[in-house]
């Protein structure tokens, strides 16, 4: 491991030469790959720095240690030397977790699409709560949120949304959510008090950029109509929405969020995108089944994740079995708390398989 990290870290001090060089700084392309690669390899490097330094102050108080010292001065170092020991573990079961293999997407901004599955207008309810909910947590994090498409009800919930969160490891964070989450609680309709069990499927794609999914225009059939809102009633008679199909694959996204059909073209057309990235990668995957098996959150979408309990505020993830009394907390954006746990799981996973 420790040459591996001197590799790294002489690879850090090489890009730093790097960035500094005026070729580099006149070519766009490679500042961009190479201030990435090194922001990639910043939190490892820091952390080998710092286990470095401690070792070195271990193996000066243990040479200490071995001088004529008097009572006082020999209890001093004996406890510096329990520091330093229980820092150089710490450090080394971080640098272990830094070098885990990376999702190569973890940085990229994500598409989110929320359906309201099993459960009528209580079940597109609660993908409107759901949105509610990942937008506060975005917002906590400084992240900015852009709608592509909703499809609302009358009762106030939606039949699906899409959008886009644009922030700094979004993927990462937010990559667990994929799966059926199920509420239950008493609908509002509801007079008698019984409680109801609905679901919403959320999936999560990462944003692919052009050089990452090859798109041919002659692969996509553009259909153009009038956008409509709730019970099909006529928003504008301009053939403003359209709808992109994907022909090799089958894939079709619609959109008329916007009046304009240009605008809408180039919103479906980052959702197609998005789509195949991720149809090919589910795909690739699928010759990995016992990794993707044993990985937190790469699961099939229709697995149900996570319960909703509103009668009793508490909220179970059923992938790691921990439940929080926090539902009200959960429900405004405060989902840290299963995110940290998922990563943890997803940690210790890795470090087992590469024990095995």
């Amino acid at each position: 491991m420790l040459d591996r990290l001197q590799a790294l870290e002489d690879r850090y001090n090489k890009l730093n030469e790097l960035l500094s060089d005026p070729e580099v700084i006149n070519e766009t392309g490679k500042l961009r790959e190479y201030s990435k690669e090194q922001a990639g390899l910043e939190d490892v490097v820091q952390a080998y720095r710092e286990y470095k330094d401690v070792t070195s102050q271990l193996k000066d108080a243990k040479e200490m240690l071995e001088d004529s010292l008097d009572n006082e001065m020999e209890e001093m170092v004996k406890a510096e030397i329990s520091e330093l020991q229980e820092s150089k573990e710490e450090l080394e079961e971080k640098m272990r977790i830094l070098l885990l293999p990376k999702d190569p997407n973890d940085e990229k901004d994500v598409f989110m699409e929320i359906r309201g599955a099993a459960g009528g207008d209580e079940a597109a309810l609660f993908a409107g709560d759901l949105y509610r909910m990942y937008s506060r947590y975005a917002e906590s994090l400084g992240w900015k949120i852009e709608v592509m498409e909703a499809s609302s009800t009358g009762v106030g919930g939606y039949k699906e949304i899409i959008f886009l969160i644009k922030g700094e490891g979004a993927y990462s964070r937010l990559k667990y959510e994929n799966g059926a989450h199920r509420v239950q609680r008493v609908p509002e309709t509801e007079s008698g008090g019984r409680i109801h069990t609905s679901t919403a499927t959320v999936a999560v794609l990462p944003e692919a950029e052009e050089v990452e999914v090859e798109v041919h225009e002659k692969d996509i059939r553009v259909d153009t109509f009038a956008s409509s809102g709730p019970g099909g009633q006529s928003v504008n008679t301009t053939m403003s929405a359209v709808r992109l199909t994907h022909e090799p694959t089958g894939i079709v996204v619609s959109i008329q969020d916007e009046k304009s059909q240009i605008k809408n073209k180039e919103k479906a057309m980052k959702v197609l995108r998005a789509r195949i990235y991720d149809k090919y990668q589910q795909e690739a995957q699928a010759e990995y089944d016992e990794n993707r098996k044993s990985a937190v959150g790469t699961g099939d979408r229709s697995e149900r994740i996570r319960t909703y309990n509103y009668p009793q505020n508490r909220v179970t993830d059923h992938r790691i079995g921990l439940t929080i009394q926090k539902l009200d907390q959960v429900m405004q954006g405060k989902l840290d708390e299963f995110v940290d746990a998922l990563l943890m799981e997803e940690q210790a996973k890795k470090l087992e398989q590469i024990g095995e």
